[in-house]
Protein backbone atom coordinates (compact mmCIF):
# COMPACT_ATOMS: atom_id res chain seq x y z
CA UNK A 1 0.00 0.00 0.00
CA UNK A 2 2.92 2.36 0.64
CA UNK A 3 5.83 3.23 -1.00
CA UNK A 4 8.28 5.18 1.28
CA UNK A 5 10.59 6.23 -1.67
CA UNK A 6 8.23 8.85 -2.95
CA UNK A 7 5.42 8.41 -0.48
CA UNK A 8 2.60 6.66 -2.20
CA UNK A 9 -0.55 5.60 -0.57
CA UNK A 10 -3.46 3.95 -1.97
CA UNK A 11 -7.04 5.42 -0.93
CA UNK A 12 -10.41 4.23 -1.20
CA UNK A 13 -10.52 6.93 -4.09
CA UNK A 14 -7.05 6.41 -5.06
CA UNK A 15 -3.56 6.94 -5.04
CA UNK A 16 -1.50 10.27 -3.14
CA UNK A 17 1.63 11.31 -3.21
CA UNK A 18 2.35 12.91 0.23
CA UNK A 19 5.77 14.99 1.56
CA UNK A 20 8.68 13.60 3.45
CA UNK A 21 9.25 16.40 6.42
CA UNK A 22 11.78 14.35 8.25
CA UNK A 23 10.49 12.20 11.22
CA UNK A 24 7.15 13.30 9.75
CA UNK A 25 4.83 12.32 6.17
CA UNK A 26 2.27 14.48 5.34
CA UNK A 27 -0.51 14.55 3.11
CA UNK A 28 -2.87 17.71 2.50
CA UNK A 29 -5.68 18.17 0.53
CA UNK A 30 -7.39 15.08 0.33
CA UNK A 31 -10.35 15.22 -0.77
CA UNK A 32 -12.98 13.60 1.07
CA UNK A 33 -16.24 14.35 -0.83
CA UNK A 34 -17.40 15.54 -3.37
CA UNK A 35 -17.29 19.68 -4.22
CA UNK A 36 -20.20 21.28 -2.43
CA UNK A 37 -20.75 23.73 -6.21
CA UNK A 38 -23.90 23.77 -8.23
CA UNK A 39 -26.44 21.36 -7.26
CA UNK A 40 -24.07 20.29 -4.32
CA UNK A 41 -24.27 23.43 -2.63
CA UNK A 42 -26.94 23.03 0.48
CA UNK A 43 -27.00 19.25 0.27
CA UNK A 44 -25.39 16.45 2.01
CA UNK A 45 -21.61 15.77 1.32
CA UNK A 46 -21.40 13.73 -2.16
CA UNK A 47 -18.75 11.04 -2.76
CA UNK A 48 -15.96 12.36 -4.83
CA UNK A 49 -15.52 10.83 -7.72
CA UNK A 50 -11.91 9.80 -7.45
CA UNK A 51 -9.03 10.12 -9.78
CA UNK A 52 -6.50 7.99 -12.01
CA UNK A 53 -3.01 8.01 -11.47
CA UNK A 54 -1.00 9.84 -8.71
CA UNK A 55 -2.28 12.89 -6.77
CA UNK A 56 0.13 15.25 -5.57
CA UNK A 57 -1.17 15.88 -1.69
CA UNK A 58 1.52 18.37 -1.27
CA UNK A 59 -0.65 21.26 -0.66
CA UNK A 60 -3.71 21.59 1.92
CA UNK A 61 -6.98 22.44 0.05
CA UNK A 62 -8.52 26.00 -0.21
CA UNK A 63 -10.62 27.01 3.20
CA UNK A 64 -14.50 26.71 2.98
CA UNK A 65 -15.97 30.11 1.99
CA UNK A 66 -15.93 32.35 4.72
CA UNK A 67 -15.53 36.22 6.37
CA UNK A 68 -12.68 36.99 8.71
CA UNK A 69 -12.64 35.95 12.16
CA UNK A 70 -14.16 37.65 15.00
CA UNK A 71 -11.10 36.64 16.99
CA UNK A 72 -8.56 38.12 14.06
CA UNK A 73 -7.63 40.80 16.80
CA UNK A 74 -6.82 38.18 19.54
CA UNK A 75 -4.99 35.31 17.30
CA UNK A 76 -3.99 37.55 14.34
CA UNK A 77 -5.16 38.36 10.82
CA UNK A 78 -5.07 35.50 7.73
CA UNK A 79 -4.85 36.13 4.18
CA UNK A 80 -8.68 34.92 2.51
CA UNK A 81 -7.72 31.87 0.94
CA UNK A 82 -10.79 30.24 0.26
CA UNK A 83 -12.68 28.68 -2.82
CA UNK A 84 -16.03 26.75 -2.74
CA UNK A 85 -14.76 24.34 -5.31
CA UNK A 86 -12.64 22.00 -4.06
CA UNK A 87 -12.79 22.87 -0.11
CA UNK A 88 -13.75 19.61 1.26
CA UNK A 89 -10.29 18.26 1.95
CA UNK A 90 -8.45 17.07 5.34
CA UNK A 91 -4.89 16.29 5.81
CA UNK A 92 -2.88 13.36 7.37
CA UNK A 93 0.43 14.06 9.35
CA UNK A 94 1.93 9.66 10.03
CA UNK A 95 4.79 9.03 11.95
CA UNK A 96 7.61 8.11 9.14
CA UNK A 97 7.56 4.46 11.20
CA UNK A 98 3.72 4.31 11.06
CA UNK A 99 4.42 3.66 7.24
CA UNK A 100 7.43 1.08 7.37
CA UNK A 101 6.04 -1.26 10.38
CA UNK A 102 2.85 -3.10 10.64
CA UNK A 103 2.01 -1.44 14.08
CA UNK A 104 -1.03 0.71 14.06
CA UNK A 105 -0.60 3.94 15.68
CA UNK A 106 -3.58 5.79 17.74
CA UNK A 107 -5.42 8.27 15.75
CA UNK A 108 -5.70 11.83 16.73
CA UNK A 109 -9.28 13.40 13.98
CA UNK A 110 -9.05 17.18 15.03
CA UNK A 111 -11.59 20.21 13.90
CA UNK A 112 -10.77 23.31 14.86
CA UNK A 113 -12.68 26.06 16.02
CA UNK A 114 -13.93 29.65 14.60
CA UNK A 115 -17.85 29.71 16.13
CA UNK A 116 -18.87 27.55 13.28
CA UNK A 117 -18.60 30.74 10.68
CA UNK A 118 -14.52 30.70 10.09
CA UNK A 119 -11.15 28.39 10.29
CA UNK A 120 -9.94 26.07 8.26
CA UNK A 121 -8.15 22.49 8.74
CA UNK A 122 -5.29 23.29 6.38
CA UNK A 123 -4.02 26.82 8.33
CA UNK A 124 -0.69 26.49 9.40
CA UNK A 125 -2.14 27.19 12.77
CA UNK A 126 -3.04 23.22 13.07
CA UNK A 127 -0.26 21.99 10.94
CA UNK A 128 -0.17 18.32 12.85
CA UNK A 129 3.24 17.19 12.06
CA UNK A 130 4.79 18.46 15.08
CA UNK A 131 2.13 16.82 17.22
CA UNK A 132 2.28 13.50 15.40
CA UNK A 133 6.14 13.33 15.97
CA UNK A 134 5.73 14.09 19.93
CA UNK A 135 3.64 11.24 20.22
CA UNK A 136 4.14 8.90 17.83
CA UNK A 137 0.08 9.39 16.58
CA UNK A 138 -1.23 9.89 13.14
CA UNK A 139 -2.61 13.34 13.06
CA UNK A 140 -5.97 14.33 10.79
CA UNK A 141 -7.42 17.62 10.46
CA UNK A 142 -10.21 18.95 8.28
CA UNK A 143 -12.58 21.55 6.91
CA UNK A 144 -16.21 21.73 6.94
CA UNK A 145 -18.98 23.80 5.79
CA UNK A 146 -19.14 26.94 8.40
CA UNK A 147 -22.16 29.98 8.15
CA UNK A 148 -24.41 29.77 5.58
CA UNK A 149 -22.90 27.28 3.66
CA UNK A 150 -23.03 24.99 6.56
CA UNK A 151 -25.41 25.77 8.92
CA UNK A 152 -28.15 27.51 7.12
CA UNK A 153 -31.68 25.28 8.22
CA UNK A 154 -33.82 24.32 5.14
CA UNK A 155 -34.37 20.64 5.10
CA UNK A 156 -37.09 20.69 2.35
CA UNK A 157 -33.70 22.13 -0.19
CA UNK A 158 -31.72 19.80 2.05
CA UNK A 159 -29.47 21.79 3.98
CA UNK A 160 -29.82 20.56 7.61
CA UNK A 161 -26.50 20.86 9.79
CA UNK A 162 -24.60 20.05 6.54
CA UNK A 163 -21.27 21.20 8.55
CA UNK A 164 -22.14 18.77 10.96
CA UNK A 165 -22.64 15.66 8.15
CA UNK A 166 -19.03 16.83 6.41
CA UNK A 167 -17.55 15.95 9.76
CA UNK A 168 -19.30 12.60 10.21
CA UNK A 169 -17.99 12.03 6.53
CA UNK A 170 -14.36 13.05 7.41
CA UNK A 171 -14.75 9.81 10.74
CA UNK A 172 -16.38 7.00 7.99
CA UNK A 173 -12.95 8.57 5.70
CA UNK A 174 -11.09 7.58 8.62
CA UNK A 175 -12.96 3.94 9.36
CA UNK A 176 -12.20 3.33 5.66
CA UNK A 177 -8.27 4.93 4.89
CA UNK A 178 -6.68 5.68 7.83
CA UNK A 179 -4.75 2.56 8.20
CA UNK A 180 -3.21 3.21 4.57
CA UNK A 181 -1.29 6.19 6.56
CA UNK A 182 -0.22 3.79 9.47
CA UNK A 183 -3.16 4.41 11.76
CA UNK A 184 -5.71 2.42 14.12
CA UNK A 185 -9.08 2.98 13.17
CA UNK A 186 -10.25 1.15 16.20
CA UNK A 187 -8.41 3.58 18.12
CA UNK A 188 -9.78 6.73 16.83
CA UNK A 189 -9.62 9.99 19.43
CA UNK A 190 -11.89 13.12 18.10
CA UNK A 191 -11.09 16.08 19.32
CA UNK A 192 -11.29 20.08 18.60
CA UNK A 193 -11.43 23.48 20.00
CA UNK A 194 -13.82 25.91 20.99
CA UNK A 195 -16.66 24.72 18.17
CA UNK A 196 -14.65 22.08 17.74
CA UNK A 197 -15.02 20.62 20.73
CA UNK A 198 -18.43 21.14 20.42
CA UNK A 199 -18.81 19.15 17.05
CA UNK A 200 -16.38 16.55 18.36
CA UNK A 201 -18.41 15.77 21.21
CA UNK A 202 -21.48 15.46 19.05
CA UNK A 203 -19.74 12.99 16.53
CA UNK A 204 -18.89 11.02 20.29
CA UNK A 205 -22.75 11.50 21.64
CA UNK A 206 -24.41 10.52 17.91
CA UNK A 207 -25.13 6.87 17.70
CA UNK A 208 -24.29 7.43 13.94
CA UNK A 209 -21.26 8.31 14.52
CA UNK A 210 -20.32 7.13 18.38
CA UNK A 211 -18.96 3.92 17.49
CA UNK A 212 -16.42 5.48 15.52
CA UNK A 213 -14.94 7.27 18.42
CA UNK A 214 -12.95 5.67 20.91
CA UNK A 215 -11.77 8.72 23.27
CA UNK A 216 -12.60 12.58 23.38
CA UNK A 217 -10.10 15.63 23.50
CA UNK A 218 -12.12 18.97 24.30
CA UNK A 219 -10.88 21.87 23.81
CA UNK A 220 -12.98 24.94 25.44
CA UNK A 221 -15.97 23.63 23.68
CA UNK A 222 -18.71 26.75 24.63
CA UNK A 223 -21.09 24.19 26.37
CA UNK A 224 -23.37 27.28 27.82
CA UNK A 225 -24.55 27.55 23.99
CA UNK A 226 -27.26 25.51 23.54
CA UNK A 227 -28.58 24.08 20.43
CA UNK A 228 -30.74 26.15 18.16
CA UNK A 229 -34.20 24.86 18.18
CA UNK A 230 -35.84 24.47 15.08
CA UNK A 231 -37.75 27.51 15.47
CA UNK A 232 -34.73 29.81 16.14
CA UNK A 233 -33.04 28.29 12.83
CA UNK A 234 -36.04 28.88 10.86
CA UNK A 235 -36.43 32.22 11.74
CA UNK A 236 -32.78 32.61 11.05
CA UNK A 237 -33.35 31.20 7.86
CA UNK A 238 -36.37 33.61 6.82
CA UNK A 239 -34.39 36.33 7.37
CA UNK A 240 -31.73 35.40 5.92
CA UNK A 241 -33.95 34.43 2.96
CA UNK A 242 -35.22 38.59 3.30
CA UNK A 243 -32.17 39.85 3.01
CA UNK A 244 -30.76 37.93 -0.36
CA UNK A 245 -34.06 39.86 -1.92
CA UNK A 246 -35.54 35.53 -2.59
CA UNK A 247 -39.33 36.44 -3.13
CA UNK A 248 -41.76 34.65 -1.14
CA UNK A 249 -43.13 31.66 -3.03
CA UNK A 250 -39.82 31.21 -5.04
CA UNK A 251 -38.12 28.11 -5.07
CA UNK A 252 -35.27 28.97 -1.98
CA UNK A 253 -33.40 26.09 -3.63
CA UNK A 254 -32.35 26.51 -6.41
CA UNK A 255 -31.90 30.81 -5.82
CA UNK A 256 -29.63 29.87 -3.02
CA UNK A 257 -27.86 27.71 -5.74
CA UNK A 258 -27.25 30.15 -8.02
CA UNK A 259 -26.24 32.95 -6.22
CA UNK A 260 -22.52 34.21 -5.93
CA UNK A 261 -21.12 33.19 -3.00
CA UNK A 262 -19.72 36.42 -2.02
CA UNK A 263 -23.44 37.44 -2.08
CA UNK A 264 -24.42 34.45 0.15
CA UNK A 265 -21.55 36.02 2.91
CA UNK A 266 -22.02 39.24 2.69
CA UNK A 267 -26.04 38.27 4.16
CA UNK A 268 -24.71 36.45 6.32
CA UNK A 269 -22.80 39.74 7.91
CA UNK A 270 -25.70 41.46 7.58
CA UNK A 271 -27.99 39.05 9.73
CA UNK A 272 -25.13 38.78 11.68
CA UNK A 273 -25.02 42.44 12.58
CA UNK A 274 -29.07 42.41 13.14
CA UNK A 275 -28.70 39.69 15.53
CA UNK A 276 -25.75 40.94 17.94
CA UNK A 277 -26.54 41.74 21.42
CA UNK A 278 -23.85 42.79 23.88
CA UNK A 279 -22.39 39.82 25.65
CA UNK A 280 -24.04 37.50 23.44
CA UNK A 281 -21.29 35.94 21.49
CA UNK A 282 -23.45 33.00 19.21
CA UNK A 283 -23.62 33.07 15.64
CA UNK A 284 -26.48 33.49 13.64
CA UNK A 285 -26.23 30.00 12.56
CA UNK A 286 -25.23 26.76 14.19
CA UNK A 287 -26.40 23.13 15.22
CA UNK A 288 -29.96 22.97 15.58
CA UNK A 289 -31.10 20.18 17.93
CA UNK A 290 -33.51 17.32 16.25
CA UNK A 291 -31.26 18.16 12.57
CA UNK A 292 -28.33 15.43 11.37
CA UNK A 293 -26.09 14.84 14.09
CA UNK A 294 -27.40 16.00 16.72
CA UNK A 295 -30.47 14.04 17.66
CA UNK A 296 -30.39 15.35 21.56
CA UNK A 297 -28.80 18.21 23.45
CA UNK A 298 -25.56 16.90 24.77
CA UNK A 299 -26.67 17.01 28.44
CA UNK A 300 -29.21 14.58 27.22
CA UNK A 301 -27.29 12.38 26.01
CA UNK A 302 -24.76 12.06 28.82
CA UNK A 303 -27.64 10.92 30.98
CA UNK A 304 -29.00 8.49 28.42
CA UNK A 305 -25.24 6.93 28.95
CA UNK A 306 -24.25 7.77 24.89
CA UNK A 307 -20.62 8.55 26.37
CA UNK A 308 -20.27 5.63 28.48
CA UNK A 309 -16.55 3.95 28.20
CA UNK A 310 -15.29 7.00 26.34
CA UNK A 311 -12.30 8.29 27.79
CA UNK A 312 -12.40 12.06 28.48
CA UNK A 313 -9.61 14.60 28.24
CA UNK A 314 -11.15 17.95 28.74
CA UNK A 315 -10.08 21.94 29.53
CA UNK A 316 -10.69 25.29 29.23
CA UNK A 317 -8.53 28.72 29.41
CA UNK A 318 -8.59 30.75 32.62
CA UNK A 319 -9.83 33.71 31.23
CA UNK A 320 -11.83 32.19 27.91
CA UNK A 321 -14.28 35.40 27.01
CA UNK A 322 -11.74 38.17 27.34
CA UNK A 323 -11.27 36.97 23.33
CA UNK A 324 -14.77 38.42 22.96
CA UNK A 325 -14.71 41.17 25.51
CA UNK A 326 -11.66 42.88 25.59
CA UNK A 327 -11.98 44.88 22.62
CA UNK A 328 -15.51 45.42 22.59
CA UNK A 329 -16.21 49.21 23.70
CA UNK A 330 -20.03 47.87 24.87
CA UNK A 331 -18.58 46.02 27.46
CA UNK A 332 -15.25 47.47 28.53
CA UNK A 333 -17.40 50.86 28.76
CA UNK A 334 -19.94 48.71 31.51
CA UNK A 335 -21.31 49.66 34.49
CA UNK A 336 -21.98 47.71 37.10
CA UNK A 337 -25.65 48.34 36.75
CA UNK A 338 -25.67 47.95 32.95
CA UNK A 339 -23.77 44.28 33.56
CA UNK A 340 -26.27 43.54 35.70
CA UNK A 341 -29.04 44.79 33.02
CA UNK A 342 -27.15 42.53 30.33
CA UNK A 343 -27.22 39.47 33.15
CA UNK A 344 -30.80 39.41 34.19
CA UNK A 345 -32.20 38.73 30.40
CA UNK A 346 -30.83 35.75 31.09
CA UNK A 347 -30.54 35.28 34.78
CA UNK A 348 -33.72 36.61 35.88
CA UNK A 349 -33.63 38.36 39.63
CA UNK A 350 -31.11 36.23 40.34
CA UNK A 351 -28.93 38.84 38.18
CA UNK A 352 -27.77 40.99 40.79
CA UNK A 353 -26.61 38.56 43.63
CA UNK A 354 -24.71 36.15 40.84
CA UNK A 355 -23.00 39.48 40.08
CA UNK A 356 -21.76 40.35 43.37
CA UNK A 357 -20.45 36.92 44.19
CA UNK A 358 -18.03 37.18 41.51
CA UNK A 359 -17.67 40.96 42.66
CA UNK A 360 -16.87 40.05 45.73
CA UNK A 361 -14.40 37.25 44.39
CA UNK A 362 -12.72 39.96 42.29
CA UNK A 363 -12.59 43.37 44.68
CA UNK A 364 -10.29 45.21 42.44
CA UNK A 365 -11.87 44.34 39.25
CA UNK A 366 -14.05 46.62 36.84
CA UNK A 367 -16.99 45.41 36.02
CA UNK A 368 -16.02 44.54 32.71
CA UNK A 369 -13.91 42.27 34.34
CA UNK A 370 -16.32 40.90 36.60
CA UNK A 371 -18.93 40.05 33.76
CA UNK A 372 -16.03 38.32 31.85
CA UNK A 373 -15.34 36.12 34.27
CA UNK A 374 -18.79 35.51 34.65
CA UNK A 375 -19.28 34.91 31.38
CA UNK A 376 -16.45 32.73 31.36
CA UNK A 377 -18.08 30.04 33.66
CA UNK A 378 -21.12 30.74 32.60
CA UNK A 379 -20.52 30.01 28.54
CA UNK A 380 -16.89 27.47 29.11
CA UNK A 381 -16.27 26.51 32.61
CA UNK A 382 -19.27 25.29 34.36
CA UNK A 383 -20.11 23.12 31.60
CA UNK A 384 -16.97 21.57 31.00
CA UNK A 385 -17.16 20.81 34.56
CA UNK A 386 -20.19 19.27 35.09
CA UNK A 387 -19.55 17.11 31.76
CA UNK A 388 -16.55 15.75 33.93
CA UNK A 389 -18.33 15.29 37.03
CA UNK A 390 -20.47 13.04 35.80
CA UNK A 391 -18.12 11.64 33.45
CA UNK A 392 -16.11 10.66 36.49
CA UNK A 393 -18.87 9.40 38.75
CA UNK A 394 -19.66 6.55 36.28
CA UNK A 395 -16.49 5.49 36.56
CA UNK A 396 -14.93 6.78 33.39
CA UNK A 397 -11.76 7.81 32.94
CA UNK A 398 -11.66 11.55 32.89
CA UNK A 399 -9.05 14.33 33.09
CA UNK A 400 -9.53 17.88 33.14
CA UNK A 401 -6.90 20.76 32.50
CA UNK A 402 -6.50 24.51 33.02
CA UNK A 403 -3.95 26.57 30.62
CA UNK A 404 -3.19 29.39 32.32
CA UNK A 405 -0.61 30.66 30.27
CA UNK A 406 -0.36 34.70 29.90
CA UNK A 407 1.62 36.72 27.44
CA UNK A 408 4.27 38.80 29.06
CA UNK A 409 3.25 41.72 27.15
CA UNK A 410 -0.29 41.76 27.21
CA UNK A 411 -1.78 45.99 26.30
CA UNK A 412 -5.37 44.51 25.77
CA UNK A 413 -5.44 42.53 29.09
CA UNK A 414 -6.57 38.87 27.98
CA UNK A 415 -4.96 37.17 29.86
CA UNK A 416 -5.08 33.21 29.78
CA UNK A 417 -7.80 33.93 27.00
CA UNK A 418 -9.69 31.86 24.71
CA UNK A 419 -7.56 29.62 21.84
CA UNK A 420 -4.23 30.33 23.47
CA UNK A 421 -3.29 26.62 24.29
CA UNK A 422 -3.54 26.53 20.62
CA UNK A 423 0.06 27.23 19.42
CA UNK A 424 1.39 25.03 22.60
CA UNK A 425 -0.40 21.60 21.69
CA UNK A 426 0.51 21.88 18.09
CA UNK A 427 3.81 23.46 18.31
CA UNK A 428 3.22 26.00 16.03
CA UNK A 429 4.38 29.06 17.72
CA UNK A 430 6.37 31.17 14.38
CA UNK A 431 2.72 30.86 12.19
CA UNK A 432 1.52 33.78 14.74
CA UNK A 433 4.09 36.03 14.32
CA UNK A 434 1.80 38.91 15.74
CA UNK A 435 -0.82 37.46 17.77
CA UNK A 436 -1.68 39.46 21.00
CA UNK A 437 -2.61 36.22 22.64
CA UNK A 438 0.62 34.42 22.11
CA UNK A 439 3.10 37.14 22.21
CA UNK A 440 6.73 36.13 22.92
CA UNK A 441 7.03 32.61 25.24
CA UNK A 442 10.11 32.07 26.72
CA UNK A 443 12.15 29.13 26.37
CA UNK A 444 9.90 27.55 29.64
CA UNK A 445 7.17 28.43 28.39
CA UNK A 446 7.70 26.88 25.10
CA UNK A 447 9.12 23.73 27.17
CA UNK A 448 5.35 23.56 28.91
CA UNK A 449 3.50 23.40 26.15
CA UNK A 450 5.46 20.21 24.57
CA UNK A 451 4.74 19.07 27.71
CA UNK A 452 1.06 19.98 27.08
CA UNK A 453 1.16 18.24 23.59
CA UNK A 454 2.85 15.29 25.41
CA UNK A 455 0.22 14.94 27.92
CA UNK A 456 -2.28 15.15 25.10
CA UNK A 457 -1.21 12.32 22.81
CA UNK A 458 -0.12 10.05 25.62
CA UNK A 459 -3.70 10.43 26.41
CA UNK A 460 -4.57 9.76 22.42
CA UNK A 461 -2.50 6.65 22.65
CA UNK A 462 -3.67 5.01 25.91
CA UNK A 463 -6.75 7.04 27.19
CA UNK A 464 -4.37 8.73 30.20
CA UNK A 465 -2.31 11.52 29.32
CA UNK A 466 0.49 10.18 32.03
CA UNK A 467 1.25 11.54 35.51
CA UNK A 468 -2.13 13.34 36.30
CA UNK A 469 -4.21 11.53 38.68
CA UNK A 470 -7.63 10.67 37.34
CA UNK A 471 -10.47 13.17 37.80
CA UNK A 472 -13.38 12.62 40.56
CA UNK A 473 -16.75 14.64 41.22
CA UNK A 474 -16.09 17.73 42.05
CA UNK A 475 -12.56 17.13 43.03
CA UNK A 476 -10.58 20.51 41.99
CA UNK A 477 -7.34 19.91 42.98
CA UNK A 478 -7.37 16.82 40.58
CA UNK A 479 -7.07 20.05 37.40
CA UNK A 480 -3.52 19.92 35.55
CA UNK A 481 -2.77 23.51 35.39
CA UNK A 482 -0.64 24.77 32.32
CA UNK A 483 1.21 27.97 32.40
Amino acid sequence: MTNLADQVVATDRGKLRGSDEGAVVSFRGIPYAASPVGAARFAAPHTHPGWTGVREAVRPGPAVPQAPSRLERVMGTRRPDWDEDGCLTLNVWAPRPALEEKVPRPVLVWFHGGGFSSGSGGWDWYDGARLAEVGNVVVVTANYRLGPLGYLYLPRIGADNLGSQDQATVLRWVRDNIASFGGDPRAVTVGGQSAGAYSALSLALDPATGGLVDRVLLQSGPWGLKPQSPEQAAEAAEEYQRLLDIPRGAEPGQVLRSLPVERLLSAYGELAARLARPGNVAPPMYPVLGGAGMPRAWRDALLDGALEGKALLIGTAQEEMSAFFAFEPRIQSLTREGAVDLLTSRLGHEAPEVYQRYADRLPHAAPAQVFTALQTDELFRDGALRMADHHAAGGNATYVYQFDYRPAHDPGHLGATHCGELPFLFGTFDSYPDSPMLGSPSDAERAMGRAFATAVTTFIAGGSPGDWPPYAPEATARIRHFG
